[in-house]
């Protein structure tokens, strides 16, 4: 039975491997850090900057002068025309895609209804798991009491076989209680006072590994069904019963989140979109090879100028795209709900 605390975030059932047991990142900080942590508008920002400068480099290397293209063979009016079609007909596709998803939380008073009762049933059920009068709305808050009610649970287990005579069974539930320990306060840590609407909640639950947690919780049913008492095999069955809470709690949140972020997406893209759309009628309809002459610290300024314009135009493509990724990331880290471990993980060495 395997339970070291070292997989603990190694697995897409249950986020990204972003911790180690030492809080320490173990899949490439800076990667999960652009792909997740970064601000969305300031990635954008910045990956518009790095081309800005990529192309004001590239006319110090000796091509042919930027003017001299722009008078013998209208560049300016090939590049930027093809920008305005790009622009509306991607933003369009983009805003339809997103009411699409949107349009699932439209319905009848009857489905509404039974959505309702849906929820205030599993709020019901989480309280009398983790025995509590009543869950916080928020879902930061709430996230952070069921595991927080696994922490309880574990440790009424850990009590459960600390006078069992069975040595294996009570280093096994030490090491299972001390991961659970250990990756409960990353993730209250995270999730306190954290509100929706901003990444911090997801990233909190991202960070805990439930279905981890549930494999090596039943692995301990099965590997020493002979030593449990009764008392530990029902609060073994109490850890596992609040882990499994955690699946659709988790996923119901993610859902809420991505369809915040569409909604966000939608809104800036149209006003990035607009303005965009601006800049390039203005670029076609008064810029040719005598514009803008002179030069600006050594370069011409109309390099300047078309450079810039260029960087509008790409903007809400690479806008679009800083959005998609974090939301394609946590997808992929969160394909399977439920006991299974897609990602290799130190679950291998258990089948060596």
């Amino acid at each position: 039975m395997h339970t070291a605390s070292s997989d603990a975030t190694d697995e897409a059932s249950d986020g990204p491997s972003i911790t180690d047991e030492n809080g320490g990142d173990r899949l490439g900080g800076f990667r999960m850090w652009l792909l997740l942590r970064v601000n969305r508008l300031a990635l954008t920002g910045a990956i518009l900057v790095l081309i800005f400068v990529i192309l004001i480099g590239t006319s110090q290397l000796g091509f042919a002068p930027h003017r001299w293209i722009v008078d013998t063979q209208g560049s300016i009016a090939f590049i930027f025309s093809s920008f305005i079609g790009a622009i509306i007909t991607g933003t369009s596709i983009v805003v339809t895609i997103n009411q699409l998803v949107l349009s699932q939380e439209l319905g009848a008073i009857g489905s509404q209804r039974s959505r309702m009762e849906e929820a205030t049933t599993f709020r019901e059920d989480t309280e009398d798991t983790i025995s509590e009068d009543i869950s916080p709305p928020e879902p930061g808050a709430f996230l952070y009491e069921l595991v927080d009610g696994v922490q309880e649970r574990a440790g009424e287990l850990e009590s459960a076989v600390s006078e069992s005579r069975d040595e294996e069974l009570r280093s096994t539930v030490d090491e299972y209680t001390n991961d659970i320990r250990q990756n409960a306060e990353t993730v209250k840590d995270n999730l306190e006072d954290a509100q929706f609407g901003t990444f911090e909640v997801l990233w909190g639950a991202l960070q805990y590994n439930y279905s981890r947690k549930i494999y090596d919780a039943r692995s301990i049913q099965v590997d020493h069904a002979d030593s449990l008492s009764d008392e530990a095999e029902e609060n073994l069955e109490d850890v596992i019963s609040t882990l499994r809470l955690f699946a659709p709690a988790r996923e119901h949140f993610k859902t809420l989140y991505f369809q915040w972020e569409l909604i966000n997406l939608s809104r800036v893209l149209l006003y990035v979109a607009i303005s965009a759309l601006t800049v390039m009628g203005a670029l076609l309809m008064y810029v040719d090879a005598s514009s803008f002459p002179g030069v600006t610290l050594g370069i011409d300024n109309l390099v300047w100028v078309s450079s810039m314009g260029f960087v509008v135009g790409l903007s809400p493509f690479v806008l679009f795209t800083t959005y998609i990724l974090r939301i394609v990331t946590v997808a992929k880290r969160t394909l399977a709900m439920g006991p299974f471990i897609l990602r290799e993980s130190e679950r291998d060495e258990d089948l060596g």
